[in-house]
């Protein structure tokens, strides 16, 4: 008999991804910058009494654009090239039974708005805005870290990074502060692996600009930057 349990949002983020193209594949690989918002029942400045003293914190949360009605055993993971099948408790795939993600984040400040209540500063995101949150914990270094922990396939391609041509003229059209971050995000490789044609442009979303790319070999060049339109 399938049972259900009943999962409150707490939270949600707002970060610089309005897609999910483009969001870095893990937490961490990149100082993205972001906020969680609390939602009103737990705005609460005592819910976070003493998360200051922390300087991590783990989200639990949905992956609210990836639902399915089915799911299955095997997924492809992209960095295994799209074309190799695994076990779907052997990925972080967001297709999953229940689409729930965890990510380790980086917590800068804890904020009391007027408005929103404790507002939790946070770097390192890898969730897009608006994205639903279950819950917040603190990251314990003494018992969450394992440096010496096999990480499977992932640990073949951890080193990989593209080589990011940032044309000057398109790099004036982007904040100094979203620089470093930007090119950060572009050589992890947004694409799926599978696709691998040097002549299609591609274009991700970040903050209010369209970043257009292409690929050839190991090296990603910025075609354009724009504002983004919607």
């Amino acid at each position: 008999m399938e049972q259900t349990v009943e999962m409150k949002v707490i939270a949600r983020i707002h970060s610089d991804f309005p897609a999910k193209f483009g969001i870095p594949r893990q937490s961490g690989l990149v100082d993205t910058r972001a906020k969680i918002i609390f939602e009103k029942e737990y705005r609460n400045p005592y819910a976070v009494r003493g998360l200051e003293e922390y300087s991590y914190l783990w989200l639990l949360w949905e992956f609210s654009e990836s639902k399915r009605a089915e799911w299955s055993p095997t997924v492809r993971p992209p960095r295994l090239g799209g074309n190799k099948r695994v076990g779907v408790f052997a990925t972080r795939s967001p297709f999953r039974p229940n689409p729930i993600g965890l990510s380790s984040v980086k917590l800068d400040k804890i904020e009391i708005s007027n408005a929103y209540g404790p507002v939790l500063h946070v770097t390192g995101a890898d969730l897009m805005d608006g994205t639903p949150i279950f819950d917040i914990k603190p990251y314990l270094p003494y018992v969450d870290s394992h440096p010496q922990a096999s990480g499977g396939f992932a640990d073949q391609v951890r080193g990989y990074q593209l080589k990011v041509e940032f044309p000057a003229q398109w790099k004036e059209k982007v904040p100094l502060e979203d620089w470093e971050i930007l090119e950060e995000i572009l050589a992890q490789d947004p694409r799926p692996s599978y696709q691998n044609d040097p002549d299609r442009v591609y274009g991700m979303r970040y903050n209010n600009l369209e970043i257009k790319f292409s690929v050839e070999e190991d090296v990603i060049t910025v075609r354009e930057v724009v504002e983004a339109i919607g």
